[in-house]
């Protein structure tokens, strides 16, 4: 069992930055592909980054530029660097390690 804890999250204006962190812990060992989705209000669930064990990443177009998503695994920790934030990043985020998730951590933007 793997456990998946968000933090970071909070309010933010248009062009500010925030890092979320994703602690896991459990059985950590089994953990290769990791990442972030995010779900705004009325909206489905959708992937933001991920990263695979080895360190290889993929992004969403729409936040291509301006986050980045890394890994500590001495620290089983993965991390989403968001910068220049729009108010359309405003969501709850959600840490991924298949098939376990968070209970996810949100974040507002305002304009």
């Amino acid at each position: 069992q793997v456990q998946l804890v968000e933090s970071g999250g909070g309010l933010v204006q248009a062009g500010g930055s925030l890092r979320l962190s994703c602690a896991a812990s459990g059985s950590i060992f089994k953990i290769r592909v990791a990442g972030w989705y995010r779900q705004a209000p009325g909206k489905q669930r959708d992937m933001v980054a991920v990263i695979s064990s080895g360190g290889n990443t993929n992004y969403a177009d729409s936040v291509k530029g301006r986050f980045t998503i890394s890994r500590d695994n001495a620290k089983n920790t993965v991390y989403l660097q968001m910068n220049s934030l729009k108010p359309e990043d405003t969501a709850v985020y959600y840490c991924n390690a298949p098939p376990h998730w968070g209970k996810g951590t949100l974040v507002t933007v305002s304009s």
